[in-house]
């Protein structure tokens, strides 16, 4: 119930929200004609539509959204139609004779003696096809989830109530603009220059649209923005991780569910694929991670070490490498990291998610500990745990007939970025440089999807960050346009990594970094010496802060000598 009226209100805003504007003039269109018979069978058309392709969208795979782009060609189409007929009453009468036919003309004379309430609801489709793409934080949220829980009856109805807290709003701008357009007409006799202005601004809405100016130029000139509202919304929404229940030594493991299938997979590394079925009669550690996730590299020692010293007892892990970035479902990125991170046992490709959404996961990294009948016996979310984990391990090896198992607990010797973090309090969160998900910019205002130039301030505050140089912002990183770019983030932690992609053709990326104005010294990373030069080769985590002595408060700088880097998120440790 929470999440619905967090829908409801999340589409309400919509109105503010700057994608909204493209729409509005096609809403006005019709102010001037009774609501029931016009206004409202548009905005119904308008919701149906949306929810019906954001589902597909959502749920459906790529092939929707290509169907979704065709459908907003179409939709343009008739739009543009639209704003000639308002524009001019002779093309109107010319370009409506075809559907009078069919009682589905899209634009009437003024005096409206033909409304029909099948052209009010054809207006109201072609703008939900425009309306669609336009996703707030808690759209944003509403189909990440139904992305990862796949299609249901909540997903669709999650949707409609989105669209018609949104309809709701539109429907009181229309009640008060039909009122006002009446009011021109009566007093002023402006009914045939508002008609024509309305013609243009649908034009140029149209224009707009077609040139990707709704989601790009309307968000920067916007007055009006409800993201920080939203994400308010969003934050009061967002799951709290599961409290794991405590293993007591000699008590049986609880069942928690059978182990879902392992099929849905992109491809498999290191095995064949490998089913649910054949794994009966093991015990089967599955790991949820992805190779630029730093919770994830640190679990990776461990697990390592569970699978070597358990592999001849009967254990068996399966890595699931399911991505968060996109350049994370390339098979020749996984299979690099797999190799370069040690990883010998096999590994499933879940680029669709499939896997996750059986097992219901929401975390990196994810332990479910399986016995040999398949039933769930323990999961671990996150970092840490590992004795009271290896102690899982152990007991359902007994519990299988596994006898002289060997003794002591996995101590690995990592090093580098798989070393175990700081533990320290008040570490720097993780940071995302895209958009989509960025919080604490302070270079001023972000130009989404295109090419700006920032100037990064001269100071910050603790957990603020900066670009400096010429960038263009998608929803998920930040690439340099130029040479000379920089990074600046006040931080705090023992250890600064941040996930960086080499420039168009792979071309290597030359860098600098310095902390607090100088040479890192003996506080570089491993990606970096002591001087902080590196090199970005491919696209990955990257550990450039290593600080000797504590994890006290400093002021990072990466300077790129050469342009094109992508730059995704920062971690601490």
């Amino acid at each position: 119930m929470l999440l619905l009226i967090l829908a409801y209100l999340g589409g309400v805003l919509t109105i503010l929200s700057p994608c909204i504007l493209p729409v509005l003039p096609f809403v006005f269109a019709r102010a001037d004609r009774p609501f029931v018979r016009n206004g409202l069978p548009m905005l119904a058309g308008m919701a149906l539509t949306f929810a019906v392709v954001a589902t597909l969208a959502a749920v459906g795979g790529g092939w929707a959204v290509h169907a979704n782009q065709y459908g907003r060609i179409v939709a343009l189409a008739v739009l543009a139609v639209l704003g000639l007929t308002l524009l001019s009453g002779h093309v109107a009468e010319w370009i409506s004779r075809p559907f009078v036919a069919l009682g589905n003309k899209l634009s009437q004379r003024e005096g409206g003696e033909n409304d029909s309430v099948l052209s009010a609801a054809g207006l109201g489709v072609a703008t939900g096809l425009l309306w669609a793409p336009c996703a707030g934080p808690i759209l944003g949220l509403l189909l990440t989830g139904a992305a990862l829980k796949g299609a249901s009856v909540q997903t669709t109805l999650l949707l409609l109530t989105y669209a018609a807290g949104a309809a709701t709003s539109l429907a009181l701008a229309l009640v008060i603009g039909g009122r006002v357009f009446a009011l021109m007409k009566r007093s002023l006799g402006a009914g045939e220059w508002a008609r024509r202005v309305l013609g243009v601004l649908v034009l140029a809405g149209v224009a707009a649209i077609a040139l990707g100016l709704d989601t790009g130029l309307l968000t920067r000139v916007s007055l009006a923005s409800t993201s920080g509202l939203e994400q308010k919304l969003v934050d009061a929404a967002r799951p709290v991780p599961a409290v794991q229940a405590a293993v007591k030594s000699g008590e049986p493991l609880p069942v928690e569910g059978d182990m879902p299938s392992l099929d849905g997979a992109a491809q498999w590394l290191g095995s064949p694929p490998v089913t649910a079925q054949s794994l009966r009669g093991k015990v089967v550690l599955v790991d949820f991670w992805t190779y630029s996730c730093i919770n994830c590299i640190r679990a990776l020692p461990y697990v390592r070490g569970w699978a070597d010293k358990y592999k001849d007892h009967g254990l068996v892990v399966i890595g699931v490498h399911t991505p968060e970035f996109a350049f994370e479902k390339e098979p020749g990125n996984v299979t690099s990291a797999v190799k370069n991170l040690g990883v010998d046992y096999p590994v499933a490709l879940d680029n669709n998610y499939v896997i996750w959404r059986g097992f219901d996961n929401e975390y990196w990294p994810a332990h479910y500990f399986i016995d040999p009948q398949g039933h769930i016996r323990h999961h671990h979310f996150g970092e840490g745990g590992y004795q009271e984990s290896e102690d899982v391990i152990r007991q359902l090896l007994t519990e299988a007939g596994q006898k002289n198992l060997p003794g002591g607990y996995v101590h690995p010797n990592a090093r580098g970025a798989e070393a175990t973090g700081s533990g320290g309090a008040n570490l720097s969160p993780e940071t995302y440089l895209g958009y989509a998900r960025a919080d604490n910019f302070a270079g001023g205002q972000v130009a989404q999807d295109s090419s700006s130039i920032y100037q990064a301030p001269p100071a910050l505050k603790v957990n603020q960050w900066g670009l400096d140089g010429h960038w263009t912002v998608s929803d998920e990183n930040a690439r340099l346009d130029g040479a000379l770019g920089r990074i600046v983030y006040r931080f705090r932690g023992r250890d600064l990594h941040l996930v960086l992609g080499p420039g168009r053709e792979d071309k290597p990326v030359r860098f600098r970094v310095l902390l607090d104005g100088k040479a890192p010294g003996a506080d570089h990373g491993v990606d970096t010496d002591a001087n902080g030069n590196g090199t970005v080769t491919t696209q990955r985590l990257y550990q450039l802060v290593r600080q000797a002595n504590g994890n006290s408060e400093r002021s990072f700088e990466i300077i790129f000598l050469d342009p094109g880097v992508q730059a995704y998120a920062f971690t601490f440790g």
